[in-house]
């Protein structure tokens, strides 16, 4: 391990570990129980990327999301996705201004800096696709003018993993433009127990703002300090292959339960995401147990299984971690 520990800038990256650090915590005497999902969110802010959450509701999802951006004092919109919603409802559309006798954009609330997506599931593919726009070139067009949304602009779209009935599922094109899929966990009970004891006490804390979003967009730049040896890009792009030929790496079993493995943006996502990771965590440098603890979060929404998979009950999870245990560690 000792030759993949080069440095960067130790400065730079001590200080922006330093500033996460407080916006964790200060996020985390808010929220009970769900330090992990804070780090990812931080994570995909540093990587300028999009995050799916799933997990059952009453998880304190749309709580994180909101004081992460009391914290960082970004804007902050939560969009209840539902059969009847339009795509003018997300992106917003013109309105006709009877003083001008001319119309006028309407700004839907996508412009904000942090955009959960509640339940994106329930709303139809034309309202779905209305984000593709907006997540994969930070701009909606309304009429013929184009308009940047602001930065950093980050959408968290959340999934109940319990009623699928009368949803529609996300197409795979538009899974993969999500940079991480977290699932979100119950919390341990001695956490449950402290969030019993706000609830009862009604002293619920208030988030502290301690930072902004241009200074935390600001800390981007120092992502790119954080040292990848060229050894765990190997192992990284390895990895990502081997979900589309697994018998390369002894797993030929696999080849009749994957119908698809994951695509490039897969080894980008890793390669961005470690490198954030080990800043918010302190590091200088991107060590093989960052990649395989990130790997399922950037995975587990890429792999498509086959019907055969599903009839033996395999499940994705499985499969990459089988898929870690074959690939060889640098």
């Amino acid at each position: 391990m000792e030759n993949l520990e080069t440095r960067g800038d130790e400065k730079a990256i001590d200080r922006a570990a330093s500033r996460l650090g407080e916006i964790q915590r200060a996020v985390s005497e808010v929220v009970v129980g769900q330090d992990r999902l804070v780090e990812s969110l931080l994570v995909a802010m540093l990587c300028r990327g999009h995050v799916l959450l799933e997990g059952v509701p009453g998880l304190a999802k749309t709580l994180t999301v909101r004081t992460l951006a009391g914290v960082i004092g970004g804007s902050f919109q939560r969009l209840q996705f539902t059969p009847d919603l339009l795509p003018a409802d997300i992106t917003g559309t013109q309105i006709f201004d009877p003083k001008t006798s001319q119309f006028v954009p309407h700004r839907g609330p996508v412009f904000c800096n942090l955009v959960l997506a509640d339940e994106i599931n329930r709303a139809p593919a034309k309202v779905q696709s209305a984000l593709l726009e907006a997540m994969e070139e930070r701009q909606v067009t309304i009429g013929d003018t184009t308009h940047k949304l602001p930065e950093p602009f980050v959408v968290l779209a959340t999934q109940n993993p319990i009623e699928q009935e009368g949803t529609y599922p996300l197409p795979e094109a538009q899974l993969d433009r999500f940079l991480f899929k977290v699932l979100v966990d119950y919390p341990a009970p001695e956490e449950e127990r402290k969030v019993l004891e706000y609830h009862l006490a009604e002293s619920f804390p208030k988030p502290q703002r301690l930072s902004s979003v241009e200074e935390l967009a600001g800390l981007e730049p120092v992502v790119r300090e954080v040292y990848l040896d060229e050894r765990i890009r190997s192992y990284i792009v390895n990895l990502v292959t081997a979900t589309r030929d697994p018998a390369e790496v002894g797993l030929g079993d696999l080849v009749p339960l994957l119908a698809f493995g994951a695509s490039p943006r897969a080894s980008i996502a890793l390669a961005i995401g470690t490198r954030a990771l080990a800043l918010v965590r302190g590091r200088s440098y991107v060590t093989p147990e960052d990649v395989k603890e990130l790997a399922p979060t950037v995975l587990r929404h890429r792999l498509v299984l086959t019907y055969e998979a599903e009839a033996e009950g395999a499940t994705v999870e499985e499969i990459t971690e089988r898929i870690l245990l074959a690939v060889e560690v640098p």
